[in-house]
């Protein structure tokens, strides 16, 4: 149970009461990532649904992004800025870590940011206009379950640093529990367009890991929060494309 608020303390900015939480608990916290999607995508869902009662489908997108935003700090907005001012920069590969790693955010962050909002607020509308919003209660949950595999899969960026306790604590069966359990929900939810839906998101937020590992030959932190934004717009614009179709 700990090591679950550890994760829900970490990558949410929900009031939660104070609680002590040891390095090994936190290590542990990654398994849990996807229920904190859960949590997430579940107070996004609500707000939809609860917003649309009052306000039109512009207003009320508007304000599930803004409360997408407040949910998790900004915390991957963070990295996603910090990503694109470095690989924007197109130099070498120390100097890009060394971008990431300035607290000043660059041109290419703020177009970044911009675009990335901009994004999600044409999809949610979209979406509500066409009686999607199940979609929300979805996007977080995916985006969490694929940054836990590449903090499995791939090299963290400091030997013994935060997320390499992660990475040593995320089992097989953490994984494929992890699987089991979002496959499930995908088709209860949306059927075999949560399947489609899984697909295309894993192969797409796969792209984006391995451009960074080829470049880096490592993820960071930053690259994590990127990975998590890019999943959930990814998603969300992949919904569309599903429902287009049909």
């Amino acid at each position: 149970m700990k090591a679950f608020l550890a994760a829900l303390m970490f990558m949410t900015r929900i009031p939660l009461p104070q609680v002590n939480i040891s390095k090994n608990q936190w290590h542990k916290s990654a398994r849990y990532f996807s229920l904190v999607g859960l949590v997430i995508g579940g107070v996004l869902y609500l707000a939809s649904l609860t917003l649309q009662q009052f306000f039109p489908a512009t207003i009320t997108s508007f304000f599930v992004v803004l409360l997408w935003i407040w949910i998790t700090g900004g915390l991957h907005i963070d990295g996603w800025m910090d990503l694109t001012d470095g690989f924007g920069s197109n130099k070498s590969r120390e100097q890009i870590l060394e971008i990431m790693k300035d607290s000043r955010v660059g041109a290419m962050g703020v177009i970044a940011a911009i675009c990335l909002i901009g994004g999600k607020w044409i999809a949610v509308y979209e979406l509500l206009q066409h009686e999607n919003a199940i979609i929300l209660l979805l996007s977080p949950i995916i985006a969490r379950f694929l940054l836990i595999n590449a903090i499995r899969f791939f090299p963290y960026r400091n030997q013994g640093g935060i997320g390499e306790g992660l990475r040593a604590n995320l089992s097989w069966l953490a994984i494929f529990l992890n699987f089991l359990f979002i496959l499930a929900l995908s088709y209860y939810l949306i059927g075999m367009n949560g399947f489609i839906l899984l697909f295309f998101t894993a192969i797409f937020s796969g792209l984006l890991v391995v451009t960074i590992f080829k470049k880096l030959g490592m993820l960071t932190g930053d690259c994590y929060g990127a990975l998590v934004e890019w999943s959930e717009s990814v998603s969300l614009f992949i919904a569309l494309a599903i429902w287009g179709l049909m």
